[in-house]
């Protein structure tokens, strides 16, 4: 039997996060006064971010990145709401609306030949879904994994709308001054320290707690040992 070509790993969410949310904003909120970059050259450098960090991806792995995508279009609507000058609340808007079109998405995507929460927790870099499949298969519980599927995806999905709801109001409670000034700059620098322990810590623990029931149930169903379900790399 041909030996497989070794599989490119994808990088993690710390690092994605990083270069495509923290890095950035942290441009355009600690370097857009006229005194350092400027604000139109300071989102434009943070735009570059995202975008060479996914194209380095893309050649790494042939494969798109999500996050990249996600934070290129964060990037630019926050840059184009400060360079409008456009009232704070369009900031607070933006912020809910992207991970609760995420969340949309994850629901929709149940009724589709491509779940996303195959993508996000069945990742065939980590699990062995041939041998998951085969297993399920011969103890006839695809109807029961497929239930345990929905639950997960529910839980992954109510994580989005969680993020979303957080969102929304550290943005209303922290961004009270207007666009343009260094005032806004330095609120948008705060909410974006905040969002970790604010927003990205609870969210990642119902995250986590969907993996743990998945992985608890593939278990049950096909009588694999954890070893045995993922990947020996």
């Amino acid at each position: 039997m041909p030996e497989q070509a070794p599989r490119q790993q994808r990088h993690s969410v710390v690092t994605n996060l990083l270069f495509n949310i923290v890095i950035p904003t942290l441009i355009m909120t600690k370097l857009s006064d006229e005194d350092e970059l400027g604000a139109s050259l300071s989102i434009a450098i943070a735009l570059a971010f995202p975008l060479a960090f996914g194209a380095w991806d893309f050649i790494k792995t042939r494969r798109a990145n999500v996050f990249s995508a996600l934070g290129f279009i964060s990037i630019l609507l926050t840059g184009g709401i400060s360079l409008m000058e456009l009232d704070p609340k369009y900031i607070a808007i933006k912020e809910a609306a992207i991970p609760a079109i995420i969340g949309l998405a994850t629901l929709a995507s149940m009724y589709t030949r491509y779940p996303l929460i195959r993508t996000l927790l069945l990742n065939d870099d980590i699990i062995d879904t041939d041998k998951v499949s085969d297993a399920l298969a011969q103890r006839q519980c695809q109807r029961d994994f497929d239930l345990a599927l929905r639950r997960a995806t529910y839980m992954v999905a109510g994580s989005f709308f969680l993020s979303s709801v957080l969102n929304y109001a550290l943005a209303k409670i922290l961004l009270v001054s207007p666009p343009g000034t260094p005032e806004y700059s330095a609120e948008l620098g705060k909410m974006t320290g905040l969002s970790f322990p604010v927003i990205a810590l609870p969210c990642t623990l119902v995250m986590m707690g969907a993996l743990l029931y998945l992985f608890r149930q593939i278990k049950r169903l096909t009588d694999l040992e954890l070893e045995q379900i993922f990947r020996h790399q």
